[in-house]
């Protein structure tokens, strides 16, 4: 059917409609009250002077929609939609950074916790989001600490012949070994977690008060002391959060920065009464938004005008900049299936369906939510401030202005979940070509800077042929054996390059000298994407221009180098020596063709005259083939590095 008589025939419920290309992909998603007067807009002159909607419907070929019972359904519905098939002409929520949650693992025969941003249906209980950041990583180590439950890789569905360092530091329980504990006390641990991490202090406490007094009376007066010292963190604890909440509500306020066709947006948290951090986004080459006619101004039975021929006039300084369509789509992505919402979301313009997408919030939260343009006042000075930093943050990003260093270290901690501000970060590289001269390199960053005192080179001694993750294990082994036996303090973290395979064969060595907890990631050398350890199924891809990026990349890059360049001097040496040379006729020239052409010493061994004839003239080749094979001669292999 022909896209202008799809229209023609659309019902007048509420709905979503969804644009396709000639391809069939979904290049647009929008939802209206009414589909056929809203679709019958896109067609208006007016609609298409606008480039963004002119180029959707030169593209679009085909129309699908859905219907839904009311205007509430249908922003759900778009909002699922656009994060499904991620269409081109829809703002997109780029920036997908979340606050982290705690994990509780509650599917498991021994539960375990972790701090997690993705939230999945696999059973496990979901506290959270805790603002800034490192606040998640705090409550972990209280729970480490407090109740003893554990965060490792550890397989406990199974039991080890011996538990690991954390047991022996009074952070564990030990499931892991056998007759450690019991399935009894690990479940009220995790029970104890439970109502932590729920808020529920004042039951929490009159359980463990009856538990000392329990293990008082027995005069296991070591249970009971640690039972008095955790009932006196959960009282602090929940002191703390009593003060909070009697200050103010919670709220998320919104500003943003439009010039030259590109947006930052600064959101700001606020939580009981105090700002405890900020967000941003940006988005480049953003097309513009033109208000739509109103939905009345088409009837049912108007004409549908014929395609627009003439292509549009405007540059993306001479179009408006219409924010209220801008927030409209931006606050569906952001809030809609969240788990938490604050009760006031300010942002600083109005727009068509703010009553609706506040209804549905509140809906879905089960409190009121208040979503505000406040002009003047108190809330409206929040919303300048935010504005103010939006500005900020579009000079930084879009005037390429170099940021300072200590912002660099907080969003290098937020992007790999740091749970402090990283001054030193040590990367290995290995260097090898088809498993010759194995050697690995060691670069140091230490306060915004390379510190070239600090490098170090290895010749991987364990390993034979090729092998990089055997040979990524026994430098990282060697490295901090040596730091742990000389008592120097650990880097921030470990950065290695490569991928998931170097990343768990460095994290074997740590872990075999005890470094459990130490933060280690890899930086894929093709994809430039990060996998921090422990969340490897979340794996970081960060904006291409962002400075955390640059940084990885940098001491990635400078890993590599120093990594290529003692391989070359190894490779330098070896050649002198080749046994190559000491044939009759084969000179340096000679030797470094047929290295070349056969990849190895070895393969020069194993070749057939014809084979090296096809290298060398045929009388060089038999002195080649006796020398190895008349005279019974063996070598170990030399295998030829190519650049």
């Amino acid at each position: 059917m022909d896209l202008y008589e799809k229209i023609r025939k659309l019902p007048t419920q509420p709905g979503v409609y969804l644009y396709k290309n000639a391809e069939g992909e979904v290049i647009y998603v929008g939802k209206a009250r009414n589909l056929r007067s809203r679709v019958k807009s896109y067609l208006l002159a007016a609609s298409q002077a606008n480039a963004k909607t002119g180029t959707l419907m030169r593209e679009a070929v085909d129309l699908d929609y859905i219907l839904v019972a009311n205007e509430m359904e249908a922003l759900a519905l778009e909002n699922n939609l656009i994060k499904q098939r991620k269409p081109r002409f829809n703002i997109l929520l780029r920036d997908d950074k979340t606050y982290p949650y705690v994990k509780l693992t509650l599917a498991d025969r021994y539960p375990k916790v972790f701090v997690t941003r993705r939230l999945r249906k696999d059973g496990s209980a979901y506290y959270g989001p805790y603002f800034p950041g490192n606040l998640a990583y705090r409550v972990a180590e209280v729970i480490h600490r407090s109740f003893l439950i554990p965060s490792c890789k550890v397989d406990l569905s199974r039991y080890h012949p011996r538990a690991c360092l954390q047991y022996y530091i009074h952070r564990c329980l030990g499931p892991c070994v056998q007759d450690l504990t019991t399935p009894e006390i690990y479940a009220q641990a995790v029970k104890d977690a439970q109502l932590f991490l729920e808020g529920r202090h004042a039951e929490l406490e009159r359980s463990l008060h009856t538990r000392m007094a329990a293990a008082a009376e027995a005069e296991q007066f070591e249970l009971a002391a640690r039972y008095r010292d955790l009932i006196s963190t959960v009282h602090q604890v929940g002191e703390k959060q009593r003060i909070a909440s009697a200050e103010s509500d919670d709220a998320d306020v919104f500003g943003y920065h439009y010039e030259g066709g590109c947006i930052a947006v600064n959101l700001f948290h606020i939580r009981s009464g105090k700002i405890v951090d900020r967000r941003e986004f940006f988005w480049e080459e953003l097309p513009e938004f033109l208000t739509a006619p109103p939905e009345n101004e088409l009837e049912d039975d108007d004409a549908l005008p014929a395609a627009i021929e003439s292509e549009a006039n405007y540059t993306q300084d001479d179009q408006p900049f219409d924010p209220g369509q801008f927030f409209s789509a931006l606050l569906k992505q952001i809030y809609i299936d969240q788990q938490y919402v604050p009760r006031s979301i300010l942002v600083p313009v109005d727009f068509e369906d703010r009553e609706t997408l506040a209804a549905l919030l509140t809906t879905r939260t089960g409190h009121r939510i208040e979503l505000a343009a406040p002009q003047r006042g108190d809330k409206r000075s929040l919303i300048d401030l935010a504005g103010q930093n939006a500005k900020q943050s579009y000079t930084q990003r879009f005037r390429v202005l170099e940021p300072s260093r200590k912002a660099i270290q907080e969003s290098l901690a937020d992007a790999l979940m740091l749970p402090d501000l990283p001054r030193r970060i040590e990367c290995f590289d290995i260097s090898h070509i088809q498993g010759a001269e194995t050697v690995a390199s060691m670069v140091v960053w230490e306060d915004g800077a390379m510190k070239k005192s600090a490098y170090r080179k290895f010749r991987v001694r364990t390993v034979e042929g090729v092998d990089d993750f055997a040979s990524m294990r026994e430098v990282v082994m060697r490295r901090y054996k040596r730091v742990k036996e000389s008592g120097d303090t650990m880097p921030s973290l470990v950065l290695i390059d490569g991928g998931l395979g170097q990343l768990h064969a460095a994290f074997q060595a740590l872990e075999e000298l005890g470094f459990t907890t130490q933060p280690l990631a890899s930086i894929a050398k093709r994809e430039e994407v990060i996998y921090v350890y422990g969340n490897e199924e979340e794996p970081v891809v960060l904006d291409r221009r962002s400075p955390v990026l640059h940084l990885m990349q940098l001491i990635r890059d400078e890993s590599h180098r120093f990594a290529v360049g003692y391989h070359r001097k190894r490779r330098e040496m070896r050649d002198r020596d080749s046994e190559l040379l000491q044939i009759t006729g084969v000179g340096a020239g000679t030797r470094q063709r047929l290295l070349t052409h056969f990849g190895s010493l070895r393969e020069v061994q194993n070749a057939t005259v014809e084979s090296l004839a096809a290298v060398v003239n045929r009388k060089t080749a038999e002195a080649i083939w006796g020398h190895f094979h008349a005279a019974g001669a063996g070598a170990s292999p030399l295998v030829v590095l190519q650049e």
